[in-house]
């Protein structure tokens, strides 16, 4: 079962796709956005969370806080799944797009980005995550967040230019590596 772990919608119920994602743990997510919490980057931010499966990890961001949040998933059955949750808890600023993160993050922003959550399927292949990343990374405002998580095997995301790694996080068999602008 996944729900959201705090904030106004904590204890709330998602519904997941039947198949084709892997949510982020119960457990991870709670550690995820007390970290995020700590750095200031949740409440009042606009949110990204590319390969947004169930919108598990940007719903929690709206339910904690967050003015707008944008849920980019290409499967059809999950950005379905990401439109009855989001309508389900009633979050306002949450949007959902049916699209490959690889061609959402070609186009250029009009406002940029306070926090990016990438949590792409463990098999993705690495050129296809770093051209993700640098995509996310030329949106990112100031002062901004980039969240990546990985399985604990894949090595480290390539950062592009103008964006630094500053923390690293291991739960069990995920790890979450965190960016900012440099």
């Amino acid at each position: 079962m996944t729900r959201i772990v705090a904030g106004t919608a904590g204890g709330r119920t998602l519904s997941v796709p039947r198949k084709g994602t892997r949510p982020t743990s119960e457990r991870v997510r709670e550690a995820l956005f007390s970290r995020l919490e700590h750095l200031g980057v949740v409440e009042g931010a606009r949110v990204l969370d590319l390969f947004a499966g169930s919108g598990a990890l940007g719903l929690e961001a709206a339910s904690r806080g967050a003015v707008a949040v944008t849920l980019v998933e290409s499967a059809k059955e999950a950005a379905e799944v990401c439109r009855r949750n989001a309508a389900a808890l009633g979050l306002p600023g949450v949007v959902v797009v049916a699209e490959r993160a690889e061609k959402f993050v070609e186009r250029p922003v009009a406002v940029p980005w306070d926090l990016v959550l990438v949590d792409p399927p463990y098999d993705l292949p690495e050129p296809d995550l770093e051209a993700v990343v640098a995509g996310a990374g030329r949106a990112l405002a100031p002062g901004a967040v980039l969240a990546v998580e990985r399985s604990s095997r894949a090595p480290e995301p390539v950062w592009p230019d103008g964006v630094t790694r500053f923390d690293r996080r291991a739960y069990g068999e995920t790890v979450v590596w965190f960016a900012e602008p440099s």
